[in-house]
C-alpha cells in the first residue's frame, strides 16, 4: 500500500496555512492513504483556546472550506486523506456540550466523516485532555480498498492502569478474534501530537514495536511538529514492521516532512500475540534513573545526546521567535558558563536576516577576568558586545535610599539591587532595538531559587531552564568539540560566580553541583522524600538544606519565563505545585 506521511507544523489556529497546505497536498494527486498528525486541522495543545467561541467559529469555517475542496474534485476512492481534527457537539439551543479529540477522512468527491475519536485522555504532566474532550466510545476497524485499517490517536496505544478506559489494543485483539468476516488487520496507524523529551524517540518505537507485533500488522506513527511556548514536537515520524522489527520509514528531527511509501501488508492473518503489558505512564515519570552510587550522580549525556538537546533548543528558540514575530536577539554576558552557553547556542541557531547581541554589565565587584572572558566570546562567535556598567546607577541608587530610608543599603537587598539594574539595562535595550531578551538562568539556580526576580530571572524564554548545571558544562564541552572551541575554556574551569559581592562564588551558597544536581533531580523528578534521599547515600544536613532552599523559591518559578522542555520531568507548564504551603 502506498502511505504517504504528512509531518506537519503549522501554528495554532493558523486556519489559511492549514487549508493551503490541504490544497497544496491535493494537487500532488498522490494515489493511496494519506496520514495528518492527530488535532491537524486547528493545532495542538489548545488549552482553553478551544472553548473560545471566535476560535470554534473560525475552526468551523475552515472545515467547511476543507470539505468544499475535496466536494469539488472528481471521485476517487483510490485516496483517503485522514486528519487529525475537534468534532464539537452543540445541544438544542446551541451550547457547546462535548469536544471530541478526532480522525476525520477526507476523500475527493465526498463528504468528510469522523471514523475515530480519541479514548485515552492524558491528564499528567503537560497534558489536560480531560477537562476539555470527551472520550472515544470503542476501537474500531477502518476498510480502505480492501485494507483493514485499525486507527489510533498518540495515547492510545499507551494504556496504563492510570487510564480509566479500557485499552484500546486489547479491544482491537476481541475485535479480530470476534470478526464473523474472519478479518485481519492489514495495518495499524497511529496519529499523534507527542511532544518531545530526550530519549523519546526510542521510546515511541519500542511502544509501537510491541503494538505491531500484539496486531500482527505494521505500524505507521505520523507526529507533528513545532514549538509551542515550551513545548517541542519533534516529528521523527516512523514505521515498524511486525515481529522483525526493522523500520519501515523514518521522517526528520525537529522539520516539516512529507513521505510516500510503499508498504507491504501481510498477505495472510498471522496468530496475534499476548496483549501489550500495561505501563504506567504517570509512574515512569516518577522512577529513578540515577547512577547506582552512593550517592547517586546524574547520568553524563553522551555526544548524540548532546546534539539532540543542541538541536532541540535551537529549535525551539527559533520556533518561539518566529510565532512572536522576533528576529532580534540579546543576552546578558557575563563572562561565566551559562551566558556563555546561551550565546553559543543562540548564536548557532541564527537564521538569515536575524540579529544577535550581547552586553556586558560589570559592577564593582566585577573581575577583569570576566571582562576579558565576556569579550574574548564574543569575538570568537563574532557577535556584537556593548559594554553597559552599572556602578554609576548602582552608586546613585546606595545614596538615594540611604538618603530616604536613613539606612544603608546592604547585604542580599544591596546583592539584588545590581541584578535588577542588569535586567533594567537589558530591557531598555530591548524595546529600544525590538531584541528578544534570552534568559540565562539554569535548573539547578530555578530549583534552588538562586536567582533574583526581575532581575536575572528576566527573559523572554529560557534555554537551560530544564538542564542542570553538570549539564551545562557537558554541553558546552560537546559545543566546543564540534565547533572548534568558541566558548574560551577558561570560562568553562572557573568556579561559577555571580559578582555581587566580593570574592563571591556559588559554593559560598550552594553545595557543590555534583551533589546538588542528583538531590534536585531526586525531589523533582523522582519525588523522592528525605528518608528516601539518605538511604541513597546522601548527607542529612545537605539533604535538609536542599529541600529547604527549593520549599522557599517556589514563588520565583511561578513567576519565570518559559523553559524550552527537553525532560520528561520539567518546571513550566507540567509542574504544579501551590506557593502557599505548610
Amino acid at each position: 500500500m502506498k502511505i504517504t506521511i504528512h509531518q506537519t507544523d503549522q501554528i495554532i489556529g493558523d486556519f489559511a496555512a492549514i487549508y493551503d497546505y490541504c490544497e497544496m497536498a491535493i494537487k500532488k494527486n498522490i494515489e493511496g492513504l494519506h496520514l495528518f498528525p492527530e488535532l491537524f486541522l486547528a493545532g495542538y495543545p489548545l488549552a482553553d483556546l478551544c472553548l473560545q467561541k471566535e476560535f470554534i467559529s473560525n475552526y468551523q469555517r475552515s472545515l467547511k472550506k476543507i470539505s468544499a475542496l475535496f466536494l469539488q474534485l472528481p471521485s476517487n476512492n483510490k485516496q483517503a486523506y485522514l486528519m487529525g481534527g475537534l468534532d464539537y457537539e452543540f445541544d438544542e439551543v446551541g451550547k457547546l456540550s462535548k469536544i471530541r479529540n478526532s480522525i476525520f477522512h477526507f476523500t475527493p468527491g465526498k463528504e468528510y466523516q469522523n471514523i475515530y475519536s480519541k479514548q485515552l485522555l492524558p491528564d499528567y504532566d503537560i497534558f489536560d485532555e480531560k477537562k476539555y474532550f470527551t472520550s472515544g466510545n470503542q476501537s474500531i476497524l477502518w476498510d480502505f480498498s480492501g485494507t483493514t485499517i485499525a486507527p489510533l490517536i498518540c495515547e492510545d496505544m499507551w494504556h496504563s492502569p492510570f487510564h480509566e478506559r479500557r485499552d484500546p489494543i486489547d479491544q482491537l485483539v476481541e475485535l479480530i478474534s470476534k470478526d464473523t468476516k474472519k478479518r485481519k488487520i492489514d495495518l495499524v496507524i497511529n496519529l499523534s501530537a507527542s511532544p518531545f523529551y530526550l530519549g523519546k524517540t526510542k521510546e515511541r518505537q519500542e511502544r509501537a514495536q510491541k503494538v505491531a507485533n500484539t496486531l500482527a500488522a505494521p505500524l505507521v506513527y505520523v507526529n507533528r511538529v513545532g514549538g509551542e511556548d515550551e513545548i517541542l514536537f519533534d516529528g521523527n515520524s516512523f514505521g515498524v514492521n511486525f515481529l522483525d522489527n526493522k523500520l519501515l520509514l523514518q521522517c526528520s528531527s525537529f522539520a516539516a516532512d512529507c513521505k510516500t511509501v510503499e508498504v507491504d501488508l501481510p498477505r495472510k492473518a498471522s496468530a496475534l500475540s499476548p496483549p501489550t503489558a500495561s505501563i504506567h505512564v504517570w509512574r515512569e515519570l516518577l522512577h529513578p534513573h540515577l547512577n547506582a552510587t552512593t550517592p547517586p550522580t546524574l547520568p553524563s549525556w553522551n555526544d548524540q545526546e548532546c546534539e539532540t538537546v543542541l538541536q532541540a533548543l535551537m529549535f525551539g528558540l527559533q520556533e518561539y521567535a518566529r510565532k512572536a514575530g522576533m528576529t532580534n536577539f540579546l543576552v546578558a554576558n557575563s563572562g561565566g558558563i551559562d551566558s556563555a552557553l546561551v550565546l553559543a547556542i543562540t548564536k548557532l541557531s541564527l537564521k538569515n536576516g536575524q540579529r544577535l547581541e550581547a552586553i556586558y554589565m560589570p559592577g564593582q565587584h566585577s573581575a577583569t577576568l570576566s571582562y576579558e572572558l565576556a569579550y574574548a566570546l564574543a569575538k570568537n562567535l563574532n557577535v556584537k558586545i556593548t559594554s553597559a556598567s552599572i556602578k554609576f546607577i548602582h552608586s546613585t541608587i546606595k545614596n538615594s535610599y540611604l538618603q530616604d530610608f536613613n539606612n544603608p543599603l546592604k547585604g542580599v537587598a544591596d546583592e539584588n539591587v545590581q541584578s535588577r539594574i542588569r535586567g533594567l539595562i537589558l530591557y531598555a535595550h530591548s524595546n529600544q532595538g525590538n531584541f528578544m531578551v534570552i534568559n540565562t538562568s539554569n535548573k539547578s539556580e530555578l530549583a534552588v531559587g538562586y536567582s533574583t526576580l526581575y532581575g536575572d530571572s528576566v527573559g523572554a524564554i529560557s534555554l537551560l531552564g530544564d538542564m542542570y548545571k553538570s549539564e551545562v558544562y557537558s554541553l558546552a564541552n560537546y559545543i566546543n568539540r564540534k565547533y572548534n572551541n568558541p566558548i574560551p575554556e577558561k570560562i568553562i574551569t572557573r568556579a561559577p560566580t555571580a559578582e555581587l559581592r566580593e570574592n563571591q562564588t556559588d559554593a559560598q551558597s550552594l553545595p557543590p553541583y555534583d551533589f546538588l544536581d542528583p538531590i534536585l533531580e531526586g525531589i523533582l523528578s523522582y519525588s523522592m522524600d528525605k528518608e528516601s534521599l539518605s538511604q541513597a547515600g546522601f548527607d542529612s544536613t545537605l539533604i535538609d538544606k536542599v529541600y529547604d532552599l527549593y520549599r522557599k523559591s517556589e514563588f520565583k518559578r511561578y513567576q519565570f519565563c518559559p523553559i524550552i522542555k527537553i525532560k520528561k520531568k520539567s518546571f513550566g507548564r507540567g509542574y504544579r505545585v501551590p506557593i502557599s504551603k505548610k
